[in-house]
């Protein structure tokens, strides 16, 4: 095996695992389940004495991933069923409630899932474990009910009641990404959650894929689409060493459409941006239109290159109106995750960039498998520095940087 990968297993995970490492995934996630399980199988590979990652016989041929599926009656019901047992391990559960694409039939028509029905299966799979598992730990990157985190009228608080649902059945862990208000982890203040933000992914998908951009106050700025992300893009602008603007969302309160107040106007607050490249970052891509206002906006104040990221690209009134606003010069690039569900139509459209995050997943699960703080993973400070000064010596080897 090579060198790196020893490194890497030696230095991550010199302790033995607390129990069995058991990974489910949950249908729509059966891509990012085989690519997790196959960084971990490299990663013990790289030392078969150590027993880095295992400890139970069999692994050689099986891997970590346990089959487990949830099959309906013709009237929509279903049930949780596991293929094998799952008695003494550290199970982690990978679901994508986002993942559309997954149907059933009822009543002889094909049904797509919503997100009731991946999370319904979740319990369900829980519910099949019968409390035999040493742990349960869920990977839940897009938090189900994620946007309906407080109360603001007489209105449910679904993601408390989906949180504290989780924890009542068991599960000691769970892990998001980006969660719209990380905040919503008081409803379960004595058990594990964490909000995990992709900032290095990120930037690593947008410097691989624009290799002349300067990074400097003269010609780049970080610009916040509201004030619900200045945290986000705050740390952007930090580790860039950017300036910050932000736009403000004015809104219409005295309607309701498609469950949200319609946004009357953007108004910008922060210096020129005229001849710099932009970049935007916020949680959800949902149907896209604030984040096309906001570049048209900037268009109009001649912003030269705009760059936007959603940690979740949901597309949800499809991608027409972006691939016109990239045929006319409105955006360059989108980034996204591999978290949840992408059409094959966004995969293939020039203005999208993927950040992957299997490896980073993998990392999260063999961390905790091994009972270790995850403070060196969820902050990646060190990690974007280390990215930004190869970026910049590539840039002086070919001779692009302009300073």
């Amino acid at each position: 095996m090579t060198e790196s990968l020893r490194d890497v297993a030696t230095e991550r995970f010199p302790t033995r695992p607390i129990a069995p490492l058991g990974i489910i995934a949950m249908r729509g996630t059966e891509e990012m389940g085989a690519v997790v399980n196959d960084y971990l199988m490299r990663w013990q590979q790289a030392d078969d004495e150590s027993e880095l990652l295992h400890s139970f016989p069999g692994y050689e041929n099986s891997g970590f991933l346990i089959e487990a599926n949830c099959p309906r009656f013709g009237t929509g019901e279903g049930k949780g069923m596991l293929k094998s047992s799952v008695r003494g391990y550290d199970l982690y559960i990978l679901m994508d409630m986002g993942a559309y694409n997954c149907t059933y039939k009822m009543y002889g028509r094909e049904v797509p899932m919503t997100p009731d029905e991946h999370f319904a299966d979740l319990k369900r799979i829980i519910a099949a474990a019968g409390g035999k598992a040493k742990r349960i730990n869920v990977i839940m990157p897009m938090l189900y009910e994620g946007r309906q985190h407080r109360r603001s009228s007489r209105e449910s608080m679904d993601c408390a009641l989906m949180l504290q649902e989780l924890t009542h059945m068991g599960v000691e862990n769970i892990i998001t990404f980006d969660a719209h208000d990380p905040r919503v982890q008081n409803a379960i203040p004595l058990s594990g959650f964490e909000s995990v933000m992709p900032t290095y992914q990120m930037l690593k998908a947008l410097l691989r894929s624009e290799k002349d951009l300067q990074l400097d106050k003269d010609h780049m700025i970080v610009i916040s689409p509201d004030e619900g992300a200045i945290q986000r893009n705050i740390y952007y602008s930090s580790a860039l060493g950017l300036n910050l603007g932000m736009f403000y969302k004015r809104r219409d309160y005295t309607r309701v459409v498609d469950g949200r107040n319609p946004i009357i106007a953007h108004e910008y607050l922060g210096e020129s941006v005229e001849g710099k490249d932009v970049f935007v970052a916020d949680d959800i891509i949902s149907s896209g239109e604030s984040i096309l206002d906001l570049a048209h906006e900037l268009k109009a104040r001649r912003a030269r290159r705009i760059y936007a990221a959603g940690t979740f690209a949901l597309f949800t009134n499809g991608i027409d109106a972006f691939n016109r606003a990239y045929e006319e010069g409105i955006i360059t690039k989108i980034m996204a995750t591999n978290l949840t569900y992408r059409t094959p139509e966004l995969l293939k459209a020039p203005w999208f960039v993927e950040a992957d995050m299997s490896k980073y997943i993998a990392y999260i699960i063999a961390t905790l498998n091994h009972d270790r703080t995850l403070s060196g993973l969820l902050n990646p400070w060190n990690r974007i520095k280390a990215l930004l000064e190869r970026y910049h010596n590539e840039q002086a080897q070919n001779g692009l940087r302009l300073v």
